[in-house]
């Protein structure tokens, strides 16, 4: 299936709330599982993800496989591209219609794949870390559940607009620096 069906699969079943019901969502998504702190069972994300149930996993020729299997190469791709050529590494963004990059799909996406596992993602998280920086291209794009910006109203002003409409520039290098940090426990921890 490719990404174009797969992005009309996922709006058809919106009232099933899959996390992701546009492509730059879901990369956002996978970017994370790809590059976070832990490796996940791919029932764990996957399903949510696309709102389907464990049970779609053991039946091939359905419509549910071919998302799951669509999922599971991109998954792959990302992955492939981190490991080898990193500054290969796009995220998928829309335009707005001003032509602006609009990045909010594609951070709310990754950050819902932080979201069940945000203790794993603390360190992170925790702003004395030298390392919180790696974070703030994302979450400054990211609302919370009442449409608040997670990390607090922005600064009034210019300089502050520019920043904003330019951060997204930032995301490629901060997500492989994040699959880097992650890398020494990540691995320890599945071995």
């Amino acid at each position: 299936m490719p990404l174009e069906e797969l992005e009309r699969w996922l709006q058809e079943r919106a009232e099933r709330r899959p996390v992701a019901t546009s492509i730059p969502t879901l990369d956002g998504y996978v970017a994370a599982i790809v590059a976070g702190p832990v490796s996940i069972s791919p029932l764990d994300w996957i399903c949510p993800l696309l709102a389907v149930d464990a049970d779609a996993f053991n039946h091939g020729g359905t419509v549910e496989f071919a998302a799951i299997s669509a999922v599971v190469r991109h998954h792959n791709d990302i992955s492939n591209i981190l490991s080898t050529t990193p500054d290969r590494f796009e995220p998928i963004h829309r335009r707005k219609p001003n032509r602006d990059v609009d990045a909010r799909p594609w951070c709310q996406g990754f950050h819902a794949a932080m979201r069940p596992r945000i203790l794993t993602w603390a360190p992170l998280l925790d702003t004395s870390n030298i390392n919180h920086g790696l974070l703030l291209p994302i979450l400054l794009h990211c609302v919370d559940d009442q449409g608040h910006p997670l990390l607090g109203p922005a600064r009034k002003g210019r300089e502050t607009k520019e920043f904003l409409r330019n951060a997204h520039t930032d995301i490629p290098a901060v997500v492989e620096a994040m699959r880097q940090y992650w890398m020494p426990t990540r691995y320890a921890r599945a071995g």
